[in-house]
Formats: structure tokens, sequence, C-alpha cells
């Protein structure tokens, strides 16, 4: 397995990957073609996939605020799950969200993903019941 970045030519095999992973996504909002190769051009380290053989069996997008990196989006291939593929990535996410001097990583997961709750646990990741989170969306696209 190989991690590397990911460029927007690659977006409809992060787009099918998230798909088949049952990965929610906003393709008409934040996640479309053009606001993803925006975010590409300004943190081209932000966005990792896993090959095999030349293949994307696992993505990841980062964030931060320059306090928190955010470790986002991330799915594999449901033929690759159990492989290492996802700690791998959450793995090289802090490696590169040190670069940026960021050492605090945070990821949110939906209450009921206890497969993504307990790899995060597994990664070292603590769990809050301290924090609420609240959003304000412009659209149901964002």
């Amino acid at each position: 397995m190989e991690i590397k970045n990911l460029a927007i030519r690659d977006y409809e095999k992060i787009t099918k990957l998230w798909e088949k992973a049952e990965l929610a996504f906003k393709p008409r909002g934040r996640d479309s073609r053009e606001t993803i190769a925006a975010e590409m051009v300004k943190h081209p380290d932000f966005f990792l996939g896993a090959f095999e053989n030349g293949k994307l069996i696992g993505v990841v997008v980062l964030s931060s605020d320059l306090r928190k990196g955010w470790i986002n989006r991330l799915a594999v291939n449901p033929d690759h799950r159990r492989l290492g593929v996802a700690k791998a990535l959450i793995f090289e996410s802090e490696r590169i969200l040190r670069k940026y001097g960021i050492m605090l990583f945070c990821a949110l997961i939906d209450g009921d993903n206890e497969a993504s709750k307990s790899l995060f646990r597994e990664c070292g990741y603590a769990e809050h019941h301290d924090i609420t989170y609240f959003s304000k969306r412009h659209s149901e696209d964002i």
C-alpha cells in the first residue's frame, strides 16, 4: 500500500470510493468538484489517498483551524477494511498536521458509528462526552 497526495484528477475516484463506503457527501456543496479543487490548491497536503496496485482504496481529507487538526471524510473500500488502511491514513494525517505545527488531532464521528469510534480509540484518541457540536449552515449542501 502507498499513501500519496490526491489531486483534482482523482475527484471521480474519491467520490466513487465515498459512495462505495456509504459515506454521505455533498456533491452540490462542500464536496463539489469546484470546492474540492479550490481546497486542494490552498492545502495540497490535506488530501490523502491509499493506493494498492494503482487503485484508490482509502481516502482522508484534513483541515485545520491552526490550533486543531481535523481528520475528515475518512473512507476505506469495504473490500479492504480491517487491513490497516484506515490506521495508516490516520497516522499519515497526524504526520502531515505535525509538519504544520499542529499537535491536537480531532475527528467528528456519527454517534452510531461504532466501527469508527473503535478505530480512533485504537489509535489513541479519547472520546469526549463533554462537548456539544453546533453548526450553522447556509444550505444543506454546505
